[in-house]
């Protein structure tokens, strides 16, 4: 029995002692808990919210095409995403009224021409230019190789289809003087609406003018009716951007740091352009799988080069190309001789 006993009330010591220390611990556990060390930043802080995506609508000048690729990298590779920007990048179904869109505020940025640009604002509509998306004139003047007709002076007493745009009357009519002729007069024009490759193909006209060199020259070759492309910078009409990306005067004002950040996510997308055209064009299929491959390809590789100014730069715009071809649109009557070239463009927005 002693013996019995004498374990027992070892057990009970050692109970109570392993009470002592368990209580102990988890007392001074619990004091760790409940009293910090002084200067050790135990919680966490709270995570910084993310700001929801500005939302943009971009109108496009055409159905997608290889003008276009610089957009679409910059969407495929989150160039606007990483900018915060979630960019809506469509073709409206006149893209005529893509100017009207954007001065009204229903596009917040649009593609559209330096011509239209300045006409527009001759009547009043406050857009401008914040990128010059092409450094030099696409559309140009065209004939059949198979004609031998290989400058402006053989058109003379010729037929000359164009789409019924009055400022393309004029550029005619410059290309026609500069290559010694009296202008318009010596030739007869024919309003072919937008039917100018088969109306060259026909032989209906001899030449057309409203054409890009970057889409129906390729397609009237592939349809094998290679043509003579006389561009209109090298005959008598002063050089301009064909291609800009334009919004309007209050959401610049108002909006500064969107357009900062679109436009160097754009910037992004065509430096891409530049370097690997083809790899735009593959992208480009993923999202306007309708394109044709056989025109959009080597137009893309002749963009390669009009999408950067002398110096290897995407984006820019200079006050001489506005304002030189401004003054000829004045010469022509076809621009008010109040419109200040100097405010249809900002370069600010080219290296940001």
């Amino acid at each position: 029995m002693k013996s019995i006993f004498g374990i027992t009330v070892g057990l009970v010591l050692s109970i109570a002692i392993l009470g002592v220390l368990v209580s102990c611990t988890s007392s001074e556990s619990v004091k760790n808990i409940a009293e910090p060390k002084v200067g050790i930043a135990n919680v966490p802080a709270a995570p910084t919210p993310i700001a929801s995506p500005d939302k943009v609508k971009l109108a496009l000048d055409w159905f997608p095409n290889s003008n276009h690729l610089g957009l679409y990298i910059a969407e495929e590779k989150g160039y606007f995403a990483a900018e915060n920007l979630e960019v809506e990048i469509y073709t409206p179904s006149d893209p005529s009224t893509v100017l009207a869109t954007v001065a009204s505020r229903s596009d917040d940025f649009g593609m559209n021409y330096q011509p239209d640009v300045l006409l527009a604002r001759g009547e009043g509509v406050p857009v401008v230019s914040i990128l010059g998306m092409v450094q030099h004139p696409l559309n140009s003047l065209m004939t059949l190789k198979a004609s031998t007709l290989d400058s402006p002076a053989d058109l003379e007493g010729k037929k000359v289809g164009y789409p019924a745009i009055p400022w393309n009357e004029h550029a005619l009519d410059s290309m026609l003087k500069a290559d010694g002729l009296k202008g318009l007069e010596d030739i007869e024009l024919v309003n072919v609406g937008w039917e100018l490759g088969s109306s060259l193909m026909s032989e209906r006209v001899s030449a057309i003018i409203g054409a890009y060199f970057t889409h129906e020259s390729i397609s009237l070759e592939n349809e094998g009716y290679p043509v003579n492309v006389l561009r209109m910078e090298e005959w008598g009409v002063p050089d301009y951007y064909e291609l800009v990306m334009v919004t309007s005067e209050q959401y610049l004002s108002e909006n500064p740091g969107i357009v900062e950040r679109f436009t160097r996510a754009v910037r992004k997308g065509y430096e891409e352009a530049i370097r690997d055209p083809q790899a735009g064009v593959d992208i480009l299929v993923k999202y306007a799988p309708e394109i044709d491959e056989k025109i959009d390809r080597p137009g893309a590789d002749l963009l390669q080069q009009l999408w950067k100014d002398d110096e290897g730069k995407f984006g820019r715009q200079n006050r001489d190309k506005w304002v030189g071809f401004a003054e000829w649109m004045q010469e022509n009557g076809l621009l008010s001789e109040d419109v200040d070239a100097n405010k249809a463009f900002t370069d600010e927005y080219s290296s940001k």
